[in-house]
């Protein structure tokens, strides 16, 4: 798989199952750190998801230290509202797993502090942030666009 999205306790079920679509329409394994902030038995969760769940590779992860051994050797690259690199400005490797937060909370900080890529999506001043799935849809198509995997779907 080109690349990977990885969600860090997810709180919101339709978020995730948004994002679950949005792997599977591109092909993208999906990875949920847990403890998750809902059931994967969600009606909310199987609602927003549709059918394209059953097209999805879905891994879950018991915990960070189980996610981060797994994969030690992939760079991990966070999307931050208090990241210094802009997503545009950032080249994107093939194995890259992009990193999103809690919505309610992001990572730990303890977390930020120790992955070295960290990207923000560039966004009017005075606006905190974009909804987690569309920051994901936003990120995961620059991308693949960078990649040149939308040439392999043509």
């Amino acid at each position: 798989m080109p690349l990977e999205i990885a969600l860090y306790q997810p709180d919101i079920a339709p978020n995730a199952a948004t994002i679950g679509r949005l792997c599977a329409c591109f092909g993208l394994k999906l990875t949920i750190i847990e403890p998750a902030g809902f059931a994967f038995t969600d009606s909310s969760f199987r609602r927003a998801g549709m059918d394209y769940l059953a097209n999805l590779a879905l891994e879950r992860a018991p915990s960070w230290q189980a996610f981060q051994t797994t994969n030690h050797h992939r760079r991990i690259v966070l999307l931050s509202t208090k990241a210094a690199t802009p997503h545009t400005r950032f080249s994107f490797e093939s194995d890259d797993i992009l990193l999103l937060g809690r919505e309610s909370a992001g990572v730990p900080q303890q977390i930020h502090a120790s992955l070295p890529h960290r990207i923000r999506i560039p966004m009017r001043e005075g606006l905190r942030s974009l909804n987690i799935a569309v920051a994901a849809s936003v990120v995961a198509g620059e991308a693949l666009r960078q990649l040149g995997h939308f040439d392999t779907l043509l």
